[in-house]
């Protein structure tokens, strides 16, 4: 008896071990979960809004502009995570480049105080406004490039600082106030255009995105990077430059914020020198929500631009039922803390056992 009891339990572990190995890249898909609670969420405030008009065709718009940036970001700030490094003046890189970006778009386009909304050379422009923000964020993310690499400052202390000199600068150039006249034609012809009923924004964010997913997981650049984040002793003796890796991250990060301030000089025809405050929490919060590591090592960039969406999300459904924009902060605070403690179980959970 007790030998056909041994042999039936042996048989049950045999028949069950094949089944949980089935299922155990699906448990461990945080990008797949995130993908879920997002459909959840929108299906819900779709129920919950007045005549459902969460669904409207306006709405998702909205959605799809709103999300074309930060989701952007949190791609970028995934692949840096992943690589042990910090970037939290990604909102001053953006405020500071669509600054500068903007007054050169308005010059070179011919742009004038006394006939205003009128441009003499409308392409020329845009055109030197668009490259000088993309420069004006690469240059902002080399800055912080080499303070971490060649002044040896911890990323976070470094980006610290820049956040403060790049509001700072930014407020000093504009005298506090905003950028206007960025010629409307931008706006129509891209900032708020769509392809198929997809705004073109949202459509250039999915395209670098995948961009990116494509170097973090397909080349030797994206797989240094996470091994610098996972060890940099042994990143340093399999022979990574680690200094010249981290470098270009951050000018990888620093472009990727000029391009989301070409986005935003699009959509609104100005700057906004007041805005972008949660750009850096909202990014960084998608990326650990999505199953990047915090502290490196791990970077996933489809879980990137779903957690991210999730904010964006959780913000156009609590402004629909009636709740201030600024609950923003509050709900990306508190989905952070709890994706991070979910994941600081589920790993101690799997250690155990």
């Amino acid at each position: 008896m007790t030998v056909n009891e041994s042999t039936i339990a042996d048989e049950t572990d045999e028949d069950e071990a094949p089944a949980q190995s089935r299922w155990a890249p699906w448990r461990a898909n945080t990008a797949l979960w995130v993908f879920l609670i997002d459909i959840v969420v929108i299906l819900i405030f779709g129920a919950l809004s007045p005549d459902h008009v969460f669904f409207n065709s306006q709405n998702l718009t909205n959605i799809a502009l709103d999300s074309a940036a930060i989701t952007l970001l949190a791609a970028g700030v995934a692949v840096l995570l992943g690589a042990g490094e910090l970037d939290i003046s990604i909102g001053a890189n953006i405020i500071l480049s669509s600054v500068i970006g903007g007054k050169v778009m308005f010059a070179a386009a011919g742009g004038s105080e006394e006939n205003f909304g009128v441009f003499t050379d409308l392409p020329k422009g845009i055109a030197l406004g668009v490259v000088t923000t993309l420069v004006c964020g690469a240059l902002f993310g080399l800055v912080n490039g080499l303070i971490v690499t060649k002044m040896k400052v911890n990323s976070f202390i470094t980006t610290l600082g820049t956040l403060g000199i790049g509001t700072g600068a930014a407020l000093v150039i504009t005298g506090g106030g905003n950028v206007q006249g960025i010629p409307f034609e931008f706006q129509e012809g891209y900032g708020i255009n769509t392809w198929a009923g997809i705004p073109i924004p949202f459509i250039v964010s999915l395209v670098l995105i995948a961009i990116i997913w494509w170097l973090v997981n397909k080349t030797k650049f994206g797989i240094h990077g996470l091994a610098i984040g996972s060890s940099r002793e042994a990143a340093r003796r399999a022979g990574i430059k680690i200094e010249r890796n981290v470098l270009v991250l951050f000018v990888m990060v620093g472009f990727v914020a000029g391009i989301a301030a070409v986005l935003d000089l699009a959509r609104f025809t100005s700057t906004n020198v007041g805005g972008h405050e949660t750009d850096a929490l909202a990014a960084i919060a998608g990326a650990v929500i999505g199953g990047t590591a915090l502290f490196g090592g791990k970077a996933s960039i489809t879980g990137a631009f779903f957690g991210s969406l999730l904010a964006v999300i959780l913000l156009t459904g609590l402004v629909i039922l009636g709740f201030p924009p600024y609950f923003q902060s509050i709900t990306i605070g508190v989905v952070l803390i709890i994706a991070v403690f979910v994941r600081a179980r589920s790993w101690a959970l799997r250690n155990q056992t």
